[in-house]
């Protein structure tokens, strides 16, 4: 309880998201997970669509992941800096760094180039997109997993809203749906908690 000396404050609201980080969050090479010429780099890639079934081009998709070899400390140098003019200058490229984060293009297109997660079948996601309050977490299953506890739990059409689709050699395909038919699985995770630590 507080005192009528206290001032007593409602709780704020989140506020939508975009497109404000379109400036500001996407840095250069931020798809490029893998270290460059990498021979087990694989591409996961997709669209964002809203309930209609349109493309949302000022969407942002971020992905977590392990190591090929389990290992989740990956290496700093994601957001490098150059220091002399403050420049965000990207990734290396030569460490894996387990993150990525990439924003849509015109026609809702996303794409990260990784190497294939190690002691899990699949890469997290979050995506932020105008009119989210929240950002909402997924899962791309690289592999149809029969034993995953999440894949186990849900019926044959909702599990393949989260298993992306083999295009090609090392290429995969997941679109994310907001809403409408075949929406995909969003998670949620306790405070405090989220993909980086599933």
């Amino acid at each position: 309880m507080t005192s009528p000396l206290e001032p007593s404050y409602d709780p704020t609201p989140s506020q939508t998201i975009g497109p404000y980080y379109g400036y500001a969050l996407p840095f250069p090479r931020g798809g490029q997970v893998a270290p460059d010429g990498d021979p087990e780099t694989i591409t996961l890639h997709g669209y964002v669509l809203d309930g209609e079934g349109q493309p949302v081009p000022d969407a942002l998709v971020e992905t977590w992941q392990p190591a090929p070899d389990g290992s989740r400390a990956g290496a700093p140098g994601s957001l490098r800096h150059d220091p002399v003019t403050g420049r965000a200058t990207g990734r290396d490229g030569v460490a894996f760094t387990g993150f990525g984060r990439v924003p849509t293009d015109a026609d809702g297109h996303w794409a990260v180039r990784t190497l294939p997660p190690g002691g899990v079948s699949y890469i997290s996601l979050a995506v932020f997109a105008r009119g989210l309050l929240h950002h909402l977490y997924t899962r791309a299953y690289v592999v149809d997993e029969p034993g995953d506890a999440l894949l186990g739990s849900l019926d044959a059409e909702r599990r393949a809203t989260l298993v992306a689709r083999s295009e090609a050699p090392r290429t995969y395909r997941f679109d994310i749906r907001l809403q409408g038919d075949r929406e995909t699985v969003f998670l949620e995770f306790p405070s405090g908690s989220g993909p980086g630590s599933a």
